[in-house]
């Protein structure tokens, strides 16, 4: 099971899910779970930003050794899941690999899939889909520039996404034992 998290500048958002994941994901005890996360412009080799490393932290990640990277068709391909933090990062990643249509989706969507659809696995995510109303707001803002207070309000919310879809990671992985 790959996740793979995608924001823009792969500094703030998608490291701090794909290091909150990978602390949940241990505790879940998530059979051969792996997560990943790229940028749409990456900061190629930038660690996570400062601001973004406290609220990571103070929520129980780790950001050691994390390295910016750019998205790319074979990162996307890698992935059972790709999570973008804004519908424009999702149709880029879509751009970029248009096969992974059925395995992509803003983090917000799948997040509401699972929980308030009860999407029982990751195949059922794409079935559901239809049932999400274009009012629905799917984007989590970008903190650049912001204050360390917005960084904590959006590592909170991304925080909250985890859950639901970590269960239903769980799950998936017991499905196809």
């Amino acid at each position: 099971m790959h996740i793979l998290f995608v924001c823009t500048g792969n500094i703030c958002r998608s490291p701090t899910a794909e290091r909150l994941a990978s602390a949940m994901g241990e505790q879940l005890r998530i059979p051969d779970f792996e997560v990943s996360s790229a940028g749409t412009r990456a900061l190629v080799g930038h660690p996570i930003h400062q601001s973004a490393v406290a609220v990571l932290e103070g929520l129980g990640g780790s950001a050691t050794g994390f390295a910016a990277r750019q998205l790319t068709p074979r990162i996307a391909s890698s992935a059972d899941l790709v999570l973008a933090m804004t519908r424009e990062h999702r149709d880029l990643v879509l751009e970029r690999a248009p096969h992974k249509l059925h395995q992509t989706f803003t983090f917000v969507e799948a997040a509401q899939l699972a929980s308030e659809f009860g999407a029982p696995n990751l195949t059922d995510l794409a079935h559901l889909r239809s049932r999400l109303t274009a009012t629905d707001s799917f984007d989590i803002p970008d903190p650049i520039g912001q204050t360390p207070e917005v960084f904590e309000r959006v590592g909170q919310r991304i925080a909250d996404l985890l859950g639901p879809v970590l269960e239903l990671c769980r799950q998936s992985a017991s499905y196809t034992d």
